[in-house]
């Protein structure tokens, strides 16, 4: 459980329901600071993964609720993943209604599913996030149980027919981590400076960018290389041959499975290569930060490419799609890019233009506005709660 300063005149409960990933959690988090911050407290309602998160969440409590992705062209699975659905259902309509939140925010997610599926058949108030330009699978199956719909991006596609009165912008919300390494100013690379290149993915974006980027650095001058610092992340079965690799090159690197100061690796680049997720898009438009993205392929309903490519139109970075990646082409636009400080600084004036830096504000306010239309006939006392059974854990 984290720890921080519950008031006696709190103002209420506020239930966060969002996928394990980093993805949905880190604007759930975002969005429980701010709320925290306004005299809220909160639970997180979340699958095992979250738990990792649990020392960074702002959270009175984070209930695990049982939830599966649904995979259709895996029919013989499908059975069981219903069950899990139904199982996390039970567990969330129990937990709700014995502590009634003023409002329900989902973040979208399988794990988000039930609670928020749970939160419109008792009737609460219920807001969902979109932080892709395309609304996913499990945001699509409870919009129409959602009492207001914020969006990360201007235009949201894949939105239910007859809810686009529901929707309002506001932007991805991000860290107070995020926020402070804001402040770190920008400078391009001197010529005869050090250059500093962060890379980092998704689990399955780490390892495409562990084979990739040393093919690719080497295909740079050796005057470059000499003069370049890399930070990046990898999978623990990369690491070992990421590092013999730069090695190789006498290339400087720092190299990690998980960095935990990651907004501040981002103040500290003068590039980043990374994939096109909503939370890195938003946490680099923020930072501010010249970014070239290759989005994850085969992604569902493409969220990636959509998200680079309004980053990309905004003038903050550039997209490359991974199968038309040739190494010595990116090694030359990079190199190119290097010495060419004004295009740097202005891509890094468009991310931060093309940045919501007060979209948790703007999403508490929605919370809030939901809050007080419901806030009558609330407990005023939140307890704490057992994770497995609902009941009360005083």
């Amino acid at each position: 459980m984290a720890e921080f300063e519950i008031h006696g005149t709190h103002k209420g409960l506020i239930a966060l329901a969002a996928g394990g990933t980093g993805g949905h959690l880190f604007p759930a988090q975002a969005l429980a600071e701010e709320l925290v911050r306004r005299g809220y407290v909160t639970v997180l309602m979340s699958d095992a993964r979250a738990k990792k998160y649990g020392d960074r969440f702002p959270a009175l409590e984070i209930v695990e609720i049982p939830s599966s992705t649904v995979t259709p062209g895996r029919p013989w699975k499908v059975p069981f993943q219903l069950f899990r659905l139904w199982r996390g259902f039970n567990k969330a309509r129990a937990f709700l209604g014995k502590n009634r939140p003023l409002v329900v925010a989902g973040f979208g997610g399988y794990p988000s599913f039930p609670p928020i599926w749970a939160a419109g058949k008792l009737e609460f108030p219920v807001l969902i996030h979109e932080q892709n330009a395309v609304m996913g699978r499990a945001n699509r199956a409870v919009a129409r149980k959602a009492t207001l719909i914020a969006s990360s991006f201007p235009e949201i596609t894949n939105l239910p027919e007859g809810l686009a009165e529901k929707v309002r912008f506001t932007g991805n919300p991000v860290r107070q981590a995020v926020l402070d390494a804001a402040e770190m100013p920008y400078e391009p690379p001197d010529a005869n400076g050090r250059f500093e290149l962060l890379v980092f993915g998704g689990s399955q974006g780490a390892h495409y960018f562990a084979e990739m980027t040393p093919r690719m650095l080497a295909e740079m001058p050796m005057a470059v290389r000499r003069r370049l610092h890399v930070t990046q992340q990898c999978r623990p079965e990369d690491i070992d041959h990421v590092r013999h690799e730069y090695e190789r090159l006498e290339i400087k690197c720092t190299l990690g499975t998980f960095f935990d100061d990651m907004p501040q690796r981002m103040g500290r680049a003068h590039l980043v290569m990374a994939r096109a997720g909503a939370s890195s898009v938003a946490e680099l438009a923020v930072v501010g930060r010249p970014a070239i993205l290759v989005p994850l392929p085969h992604a569902l309903d493409n969220d990636q490419l959509m998200n680079a490519r309004a980053f990309a139109r905004a003038g903050a970075g550039w997209v490359f799609k991974q199968e038309e990646i040739r190494p010595d082409q990116l090694g030359a636009f990079i190199t190119r890019l290097r010495y060419e400080p004004d295009e740097l600084r202005a891509a890094h004036e468009a991310a931060r233009d093309f940045a919501r830096p007060d979209a948790a504000g703007r999403l508490a306010d929605m919370v809030e506005e939901l809050a007080n239309g419901a806030a009558s006939g609330r407990p005023e006392a939140v307890s704490g709660t057992d994770n497995e059974t609902g009941e009360s854990a005083s």
